[in-house]
């Protein structure tokens, strides 16, 4: 009877027993099945090498070769196992997984203790993964805490240990696991935090990149050196602990002298590459992989050019500023005076009245015609159809010659070269110097009342300093692999003439004009500059555009919301900037002469813009203009330097002029040699018989009550879209 009962409770048990062990067999088979599937399916070791899973890296560097931002993963080279430094391997495997060499491919013992801790504690404070299964995780599942998760990485994890070596499994972690700062393997973060590849690290910089793993964002030395600082030390006492190292060995480190590359971010760069980028989808084709793209961008002029915009732009007020080399390369770019506090690309997105800087197309037409800076008109009233401008003088010069006028900035003169020559040519002449914004044909264009890119006024300028050549902005002169394949090559555009040499030639001549004796002065930089200045309607917006040395800088400053700025005129703060900047931009080229020269001359001018010509102006005296953008004159007795001995022969000194008249403007300039036959004279007819002139379709007519300040009604929009 006792037997019968003891049987009988026996069976549950040896039931229960048989039930588990089916289930452990049904599932080890499960199991077996599942890694035998995964197995087949895995990639192969030389596809994972490629990295391709982890995203497109597109690194972008400027014109000497330096990383200006890289997009997405940052990779650096792929180092095989023996590449790798044995304190790195020792390192990463001390603390991330000590029994890598042992189990196979999941730790039962790391299991067994985070459950543990688990039970102690009630929170997963430990994880169990071991590097195998960090590795399958990163190549083909997600962070996702689920024991669904968990299970499935477990198998890619016995099916990465069945494919691949030990060897091979730690070479793909080590080259393929994220260490924070966009960097992916132990070469892109020893590049990204030590400036060398990591063939040659040093037990400490090993120590640093395999602390890293468990938290980049918060062990990342960019972000805070103490704290990698002192999880190396952690990884260091790991090592000893396991036997890779001596106590002596792990004493020799001193983690506080081991040297983090400091990287400073230029946030200003942002506004190139956002332009620059966009670029790609005409230049290459569609790819995945991962490309480097060289551009034109000088780091140096960049820095600089951020200095000048920040320094000199009003308060209130925001500021950019484009530099292109003679061949269209753009050199620097700032869009505003913060990216982080605005994107907006004022330089190359932002349309805005150009003021008297637009004269550059009113002129240009004028000397295509055939007039010359030396010929006679009149400042005077002048009515046109129903508009009269005014000079910001608010009186009248009388005879002046174009060249006096455009230093000046005489608006009367512009309107009346508008009136003889069609506003529908002066149109025609900014388009065809790639203004490509509408172009207003009412007579207050002539004084800039269309709005314009900075970029492209500046683009204009340069195809006057490139002989009448056009020059295109572009921004990337190379593109290729990381493993080397070409892309694309910039090629020099096809040359085109846009006007003749004599008619940039004679423009440079009344460019250096309006720098040496105009509203300009404050833009000299020792060294021939020309250029123009521009203020619109109550100071809302300030421009200068010049070149010098092969470089041409066009700088831009007012509000975002058009609203007026006090203070804020072309000769003020634009021409300081560009003063500030084309200092260090042209420093270490070679002095390059115009092919005319402009002397100085000395014109009658009125008592609020009277200027000694040999004096020299001091960039860094404030104000160096009057409330109309013209120059004034220094006090009694101040003690200024004079121009270069290079501006006059030797020992000559300058000389005061009685008078202006031809003959003696003739003499300086050298203009009394016969001219081309090709040119003719042309009469300036009276500014008294204005032509009527017929607005293109579509646009509305201007106030017949005509200017407001300098001459023209305000239409800007402000730049920003609405």
């Amino acid at each position: 009877m006792a037997r019968t009962q003891t049987g009988t409770e026996r069976r549950p048990l040896v039931t229960a027993l048989k039930l588990f062990l089916y289930a452990t067999l049904l599932g080890a088979i499960a199991l077996v099945v599942a890694v035998a599937v995964a197995v087949a399916s895995l990639p192969s070791y030389e596809q994972l090498t490629k990295r391709n899973d982890l995203g497109q890296m597109i690194r972008v560097h400027a014109s000497n070769g330096a990383v200006l931002i890289s997009l997405g993963p940052s990779f650096g080279q792929w180092l095989t196992y023996d590449q790798i430094p044995p304190a790195m391997r020792s390192a990463m495997i001390a603390i991330e997984d000590k029994r890598f060499r042992s189990h196979p491919g999941v730790d039962p013992i790391g299991i067994a203790r985070s459950v543990a801790v688990r039970v102690k504690s009630g929170y997963w404070l430990q994880g169990g993964s071991t590097i195998t299964q960090q590795l399958a995780r990163n190549i083909f599942l997600t962070n996702n805490r689920t024991f669904g998760r968990k299970i499935k990485e477990a198998v890619l994890a016995l099916a990465l240990e069945r494919k691949f070596t030990k060897d091979q499994i730690l070479e793909l972690y080590l080259n393929r696991v994220y260490f924070g700062g966009g960097a992916y393997g132990i070469d892109a973060a020893s590049r990204r935090f030590f400036g060398h590849s990591a063939d040659h690290l040093s037990l400490g910089e090993a120590s640093i990149i395999a602390g890293l793993v468990k938290a980049p964002s918060n062990y990342a030395p960019t972000a805070d050196v103490a704290a990698a600082r002192d999880r190396s030390e952690v990884v260091l006492r790991a090592m000893v602990d396991n036997g890779f190292i001596t106590p002596g060995e792990a004493e020799s480190v001193d983690p506080a002298r081991i040297h983090i590359q400091q990287t400073t971010q230029q946030d200003s760069v942002r506004y190139f590459t956002d332009w620059a980028l966009p670029q790609l989808d005409t230049l290459i084709d569609p790819t995945s992989e991962p490309i480097d793209v060289w551009t034109t961008l000088d780091p140096a002029m960049q820095q600089a050019a951020q200095r000048a915009v920040v320094a000199n732009a009003p308060d209130g007020a925001q500021g950019a500023l484009v530099a292109l080399d003679r061949d269209g390369a753009v050199r620097a770019m700032i869009g505003g005076k913060s990216y982080t506090d605005s994107i907006y690309n004022r330089a190359t997105q932002a349309e805005r009245q150009p003021g008297s800087a637009f004269k550059l197309f009113v002129y240009l037409a004028a000397l295509e015609s055939g007039m010359k800076p030396t010929d006679m008109m009149v400042d005077q009233p002048v009515t046109i159809n129903g508009w009269s401008p005014r000079n910001d003088t608010r009186d009248y010069a009388g005879p002046v010659s174009l060249r006096e006028a455009f230093a000046r900035s005489i608006n009367t003169i512009s309107a009346q070269i508008g009136q003889q020559l069609g506003f529908s040519t002066i149109a025609d002449m900014a388009h065809r110097f790639g203004i490509t914004t509408d172009i207003s044909t009412y007579p207050s264009m002539v004084l800039g009342s269309s709005e314009v890119r900075l970029i492209e006024m500046t683009q204009a300028f340069a195809s006057v300093a490139n002989n009448g050549m056009a020059v295109t902005p572009y921004a990337i002169t190379r593109v290729v692999t990381v493993n080397g394949k070409e892309l694309y090559r910039h090629d020099a555009a096809e040359q085109r003439v846009l006007v003749a040499p004599w008619v940039a030639a004679e423009m440079t001549d009344l460019l250096q004009s309006a720098v040496l004796t105009g509203t300009g002065r404050a833009a000299q930089i020792g060294r021939p500059v020309a250029g123009k200045t521009g203020t619109t309607t109550s100071n809302k917006d300030g421009w200068f555009v010049g070149f010098s040395s092969g470089v041409t800088t066009g700088v831009w400053m007012g509000r975002d919301d058009a609203r007026p700025v006090a203070g804020l005129y072309g000769g003020t703060a634009p021409a300081r900037a560009f003063h500030d900047f084309m200092s260090v931009a042209v420093a270490n080229r070679p002095v390059q002469q115009f092919q005319t020269t402009v002397p100085m001359p000395d014109w009658n001018l009125e008592p609020d813009e009277q200027y000694m010509g040999g004096d020299y102006i001091d960039t860094n005296m404030a104000p160096l203009v009057d409330e109309n953008g013209n120059p004034i004159p220094p006090p009694p007795g101040s003690d200024q330097q004079q121009y270069p001995p290079a501006t006059l022969p030797p020992g000559q000194q300058p000389q005061q002029q009685n008078g202006l008249t031809q003959q003696w403007l003739d003499n300086v300039l050298g203009n009394s040699r016969e001219r081309q036959p090709q040119r003719p004279q042309q009469q300036v007819p009276p500014a008294t018989q204005p032509q009527p002139s017929t607005p293109r379709q579509g646009q509305q007519r201007p106030p017949q009550d005509g200017s407001a300040g300098d001459g023209y009604p305000a239409q800007s929009r402000g730049g920003i879209p609405q």
